[in-house]
């Protein structure tokens, strides 16, 4: 089973003259988003995961955003939430006035949050974790000669809070998915073999 979710946001587009008059903001790798509960923000470039945690401190991952995507405090009631830079990020700073003229990506946003939400109550963990690439790969991937490469850096801790498993699954699914040849290692990056899925015969 695939995803919908495309690389690209379709509604960035039709947003590019708008944002071009927003006021705009640089975020650097690891560098939380301020808590501002007056304004979204739209990424012009880059990738942030939204996230909160439990009372003994394990975080739990609400999401992966990127760019065109519409983020921000006022769009969850989880608390505490928090937004986090992946990489390098920029966004354009949407005052209240003008989130009605966003709206489809309001509603991208809801349906990349309930994508992920029907990923993470799969079983068994291996094929979570195989639609949780996929996912990935979609948003944040594109075409090489292998397969399909996942452009982001995402370790196996930080795929573990999203799957709600332990680092050390993770390591071991991703172990197995490579000798199975249904995912190849580039760098610090992966190639998914969509057409070797795990458990192919």
């Amino acid at each position: 089973m695939t995803y919908s979710t495309s690389g690209t946001n379709n509604s960035a587009t039709s947003n590019n003259a708008l944002s071009g008059n927003l006021p705009q903001r640089l975020f650097s790798r690891r560098e939380v988003i301020p808590p501002r509960n007056d304004v979204l923000w739209r990424i012009e470039r880059g990738a942030v995961r939204t996230l909160t945690w439990s009372e003994d401190g394990t975080f739990i991952t609400l999401g992966y955003w990127g760019t065109g995507d519409l983020i921000g405090y006022p769009l969850s009631r989880v608390k505490p939430y928090q937004i986090e830079c992946l990489t390098s990020v920029e966004v354009s700073v949407v005052p209240p006035h003008l989130w009605s003229q966003d709206i489809n990506s309001l509603l991208f946003h809801i349906q990349q949050a309930e994508e992920l939400l029907s990923i993470v109550h799969r079983k068994p963990i291996s094929l979570r974790l195989w639609q949780f690439l996929i996912w990935l790969s979609e948003k944040f991937g594109r075409n090489v000669e292998q397969g399909r490469l996942i452009d982001l850096n995402v370790t196996h801790q930080e795929m573990a809070e999203v799957l709600n498993t332990t680092r050390v699954t993770v390591t071991r699914l991703l172990q197995e998915f490579e000798e199975q040849g249904t995912l190849l290692r580039y760098k610090r990056r992966i190639i998914l073999r969509l057409d070797n899925p795990p458990g192919k015969k």
